[in-house]
């Protein structure tokens, strides 16, 4: 509404501003008496001031518009993250790009875009109206022409959003692989593969080169089009004026009255398809945002029940299974077993058996598709996300890390958790290095095994301390020799919480009261039964 108030006013800002040049223009030429119009110029000045405020707020509300917009989105985005961190979502170099230079983008959609859809749909009326009075031909050669732009906009508008749309697409591979190279250089260049990937990288960035000029060049081109057109359609109001005022047919005021008006008809039209290449990044960027956001959008409905404390409680899974929307196949067939307090459950599977998948329907972040994962009766779905999400410890296959030292790792635990406390948790799982020692982003500086028993003291000390009930882990000993192995399993046996483990390593399956097996058994010889132990 504000957009289009500010559309009203301009225009009728335009019209005075006209009025006032012709009858000013005229009347000096006619009288040849410049002090009689002094305060003709006067008004104008006012008007022209006029103009200048209207359009300074105009920005303001477009820039104040375009922040709230940005800042309500990658709060949408964080939260549908957050709600379904798990889910095969975008990924974390999409992600990045999307909230930070993508919805940037967004500024030339909300403070040229929108702001002059708004006067493309107030001021061509309202100086259409002012001409028909004037000058009944001209206000039919505008309504015959004025039409043929918008026309001519849709057609390269669509053009336009497939380039632009290939030219994101392009963008968010490069950010994905570059992102995967960096994580993944040190193994690169322990192979003295590092240097040869820097072929990849020119490939995508001349790919980004070519469609980003592509796109300016179709940006360029429709302006110069739209320019064409509505330069074309002043001029033939022009020429039709100039021969009626010839003629004696229009009076030298009315003309000059319609000659400044005229391109003002056209200009907030024409300046729509030149402000939509601005826009069209925002739009594409905004497109992939809310992409984000429906895939990890929940049921409005859902409800939010108190979580039963796991000390006292069971976590039955009674024929869970799950199948990924889009997916013909199932990713986890239906399942069954009961995780009492204090009990240890090993799942064994091979690659793509649904480990993972059941690791989700557990903390509650799926719901499963056939059976149910409840506690005391009510599925974890059901359950408020952040009770029941404290009662767990959960160390991924890839645990994730801060900047900061050891033992700031180890405290996203348990916050409150003191220096003594810590140390007992490093030592327990037979961690014996400096716990005040830096750590840099996603845990450089430490070695895999060193990152996983980081992660194992920190699910300890959540237990310990965090009044956490349940262990998730996920190859909890991945990457440590049989000695420091035996010294996890040791410390995880003696946490007292209940345990739900993904592991192939013998003596880890060994420290299980109940093995489940998701899959054929990756080992031969054994049955790919559910056994107890």
């Amino acid at each position: 509404m504000a957009g289009v108030a500010v559309g009203v006013v301009t225009s009728g800002l335009m019209i005075a501003q006209a009025w006032l040049l012709a009858h000013a223009v005229v009347g000096i030429f006619t009288t040849r008496q410049v002090a009689s119009y002094l305060a003709t110029f006067g008004m104008l000045a006012g008007v022209f001031l006029g103009q200048a405020l209207l359009a300074w707020l105009n920005q303001v509300l477009a820039h104040r518009a375009a922040a709230e917009v940005k800042s309500t989105l990658r709060r949408e985005v964080l939260r549908a993250r957050l709600a379904r961190p798990t889910a095969d979502q975008a990924s974390s170099a999409t992600l990045v790009h999307v909230v930070t230079d993508g919805l940037d983008a967004l500024d030339g959609y909300y403070s040229k875009y929108l702001p002059q859809l708004a006067l493309a749909a107030v001021v061509p009326a309202v100086v259409g109206a002012a001409i028909l009075w004037a000058d009944w031909e001209s206000a039919l050669i505008i309504a015959v022409t004025l039409p043929l732009i918008p026309v001519f906009m849709s057609l390269i508008g669509w053009t336009t959003q497939q380039a632009v749309a290939r030219r994101f697409r392009v963008a968010d591979r490069l950010a994905n692989h570059f992102a995967d190279l960096i994580e993944g250089l040190p193994t690169l260049q322990a192979f003295g593969r590092a240097r040869a990937q820097a072929r990849g990288v020119e490939i995508g960035e001349e790919a980004n080169r070519r469609e980003t000029m592509r796109t300016l060049s179709v940006s360029f081109l429709s302006a110069f089009a739209l320019e064409l057109l509505a330069n074309l359609s002043v001029a033939v109001v022009a020429v039709t004026v100039g021969f009626r005022l010839v003629g004696g047919h229009v009076g030298f005021e009315t003309a000059l009255f319609v000659l400044v008006l005229a391109p003002e008809a056209f200009l907030p039209v024409r300046q729509v398809g030149v402000h939509f290449h601005d826009s069209a990044d925002g739009v594409a960027a905004a497109d992939e945002a809310f992409a984000i956001i429906d895939a990890g959008a929940v049921a409005p409905t859902r409800p939010s029940l108190p979580a039963p404390d796991l000390a006292s409680s069971t976590l039955r899974v009674r024929e869970a299974g799950y199948t990924y929307p889009g997916s013909a196949e199932p990713a986890l067939d239906p399942v069954s077993f009961e995780v009492t307090p204090g009990s240890i459950i090993a799942l064994r599977a091979r690659s793509g058996g649904g480990k993972t998948t059941l690791l989700r329907l557990l903390l509650g972040f799926e719901a499963p598709t056939t059976g149910e994962v409840s506690v005391d009766g009510v599925a974890v779905t059901d359950l408020d996300r952040g009770e029941w999400l404290r009662q767990i410890a959960f160390v991924p296959q890839n645990p994730g890390m801060v900047v900061g030292s050891i033992a700031d790792n180890v405290r996203l635990g348990a916050p409150d958790a003191s220096g003594d406390q810590v140390v007992e948790a490093l030592t327990a799982l037979a961690a014996d290095f400096d716990p005040y020692r830096s750590v840099g982003d996603d845990g450089e500086g430490l070695s895999a095994g060193e990152r996983r028993r980081v992660a194992l003291a920190r699910a300890l000390v959540r237990v310990r301390h965090g009044h956490a009930r349940l262990l998730v882990l996920d190859e909890p000993t991945a990457g440590l020799d049989a000695d420091t192995e035996a010294t996890v399993i040791s410390a995880v046996a003696a946490s007292g919480a209940a345990v739900v483990l993904v592991s192939h390593r013998e003596a880890v399956i060994a420290l299980a009261d109940r093995v489940v097996e998701l899959a054929p058994a990756v080992v031969p010889g054994l049955a790919a039964t559910e056994g107890v132990r």
